[in-house]
C-alpha cells in the first residue's frame, strides 16, 4: 500500500483544483451504513406514525454511530486537505453530516442529510444536524410539526442545491478522488468532469470504477488516509 499512498500523496500536491466523491464506505468505521443499500424493506422499519419510534429508528442507523463515533480518520483527513488548500469540494451521498462534523466547509450532499430538516405540517426549513441529538423527535418551533431529515421528507429525491455545486466543482477538478461509493446517482454530475482529471479510487471492493480510474486503492480508506497525513507531517 505504501508506492499507492506516495502516488495519492503526489496527485494531490501537483493538483491545482482537486474534488472528493464519497459513499456509505467512508462512514463505515464509525458503524455508518448505506441508506439505498437498506432496500424499501428495510427503511419501512424506520417509518412510524408514532414520532418517538421514528426517532428512534432514524437515529439508530444514521445519526448515533456519527454522534458517539464519528468522523473517520479519512472525514478529518479531508477536512484538513480542504483547510490546506488541497481539496476544494467533497459530493456525497451520504446522510450523516460527518463531513461536516469533521470541518469540512464545501460539501456538497446531493440526497440531502439530517442537516437539511422540513417540517413536515408548515413546510419551516431548518439546517442543523444537533436536532437530531436532543433524545426525541424534532419539532417545528412555528407549529409543533414533526421536522423530517431531507432524505426522508422528499421520498429519495436529490437536493439540487448539491447538486449545482457539484456540477461547478467537477468541471473544474483536476484530480477527483472516489471513496467508498459506487456512484449511485453520480450521473448527475459526472458526465461534467473534465475528460482530463485523474482519477483515484480508494476503496477495498471492485466497483465500475476501476475501469476508469488511473489508480485503485483497494483498502480501507482510514489506513489509506492516516498514511497520507503521516506523509504531509513528515514531508519537511
Amino acid at each position: 500500500m505504501d508506492d499507492q499512498v506516495q502516488q495519492l500523496y503526489e496527485a494531490i500536491e501537483e493538483s491545482p483544483y482537486t474534488v472528493t466523491i464519497t459513499g456509505a464506505g467512508i462512514s463505515i468505521a464509525a458503524g455508518g451504513v448505506s441508506y439505498a443499500g437498506m432496500g424499501a424493506r428495510g427503511r419501512g422499519k424506520m417509518m412510524s406514525s408514532d414520532p418517538q419510534k421514528m426517532y428512534e429508528g432514524l437515529y439508530r442507523v444514521f445519526m448515533q454511530p456519527a454522534f458517539e463515533h464519528g468522523p473517520t480518520v479519512a472525514h478529518k483527513a479531508l477536512a484538513r486537505l480542504e483547510e490546506m488548500g488541497k481539496m476544494q469540494g467533497i459530493i456525497t451521498t451520504n446522510e450523516d453530516c460527518m463531513h461536516t462534523m469533521a470541518g469540512s466547509k464545501n460539501v456538497a450532499e446531493i440526497q440531502g442529510s439530517f442537516q437539511i430538516n422540513t417540517c413536515n405540517n408548515c413546510g419551516k426549513r431548518i439546517y442543523d444536524y444537533e436536532i437530531w441529538n436532543e433524545g426525541h423527535m424534532p419539532t417545528c418551533p412555528d407549529c409543533g410539526g414533526e421536522m423530517l431529515p431531507y432524505n426522508i421528507y422528499s421520498h429519495i429525491s436529490l437536493w439540487e442545491p448539491a447538486v449545482r455545486d457539484a456540477q461547478e466543482w467537477i468541471r473544474q477538478a483536476a484530480l477527483i478522488l472516489v471513496i467508498g461509493t459506487s456512484g449511485y446517482f453520480g450521473s448527475v454530475y459526472w458526465d461534467d468532469r473534465r475528460r482530463d482529471a485523474k482519477i483515484i479510487q480508494i476503496n477495498p471492493k471492485r466497483t465500475h470504477f476501476d475501469m476508469v480510474a488511473d489508480l485503485n486503492i483497494h483498502e480501507d480508506a482510514d489506513p489509506v488516509f492516516a498514511a497520507l497525513m503521516d506523509m504531509e507531517e513528515n514531508k519537511n
